[in-house]
């Protein structure tokens, strides 16, 4: 999407509602789990609704659809959805937010917690599988799934394969496992969707990866 003057004030709203929520202590609990200050929690909530508004080019790809299919109904009412001119070919990008800051603080994740590696590729894996099944392809959007399918799965498998260090690999498991299985597993049917632009990481970090991986976290 394109950017919009709307689309930058409801993020800082989200982000003036999500500091006041981690001041409270809802959200801090997470943070807690993981091991964060409130002051770092900060640092990474603004990091990631700046970053959500960023998407980094990465390739093209020729679409086999000639013409955009019509818009969901529900995503066309909303006030900052502006649909982009299709030209025949989908361009894949990365976004900040949604995938990058995610994939950054699972890797911080694995160095400072005594995390077995098979346990964390059994988790992303099962995840990552989860997420492949209950995603479809949104004609002329991209790839959407159920929100709180795969962080119930991660939350779940992390309880089930390291009660000690449940938080980190409930993070780890949810973010990395829709990361791989909703988005890269999925790369080959975005030439079918007729879409202009498809992101890796959805649309921004509180409705894609980032969301999955602390909403696991809280369930852990």
């Amino acid at each position: 999407m394109p950017f919009s003057p709307l689309r930058m004030l409801l993020l800082f709203a989200a982000l003036i509602l999500l500091i006041v929520i981690v001041q409270f202590g809802v959200v801090s609990i997470a943070f807690e789990k993981l091991g964060l200050s409130n002051h770092s929690a900060y640092l990474l909530l603004i990091s990631t609704l700046a970053g959500s508004m960023i998407n980094l080019p990465l390739f093209s790809i020729k679409s086999d659809s000639s013409t955009t299919p019509a818009i969901p109904p529900e995503l066309s009412r909303l006030p900052f959805f502006r649909p982009m001119p299709f030209t025949g070919k989908t361009t894949i990008v990365v976004n900040v937010g949604g995938a990058l800051v995610p994939l950054a603080f699972s890797l911080y994740l694995i160095a400072h917690y005594p995390l077995d590696p098979f346990q964390i590729a059994i988790a992303v894996g099962i995840v990552a599988a989860v997420a492949r099944f209950i995603s479809r392809p949104v004609p002329g959007v991209g790839i959407g799934m159920p929100m709180f399918i795969a962080p119930i799965a991660a939350a779940l498998i992390a309880v089930i394969l390291s009660p000690e260090e449940r938080a980190p690999l409930a993070y780890i498991g949810g973010s990395l496992g829709v990361l791989i299985g909703a988005d890269l597993l999925r790369l080959k049917d975005l030439k079918h969707l007729g879409a202009p632009i498809a992101s890796i990481g959805g649309a921004g970090s509180f409705d894609g990866i980032f969301l999955t991986g602390f909403i696991a976290v809280l369930l852990a």
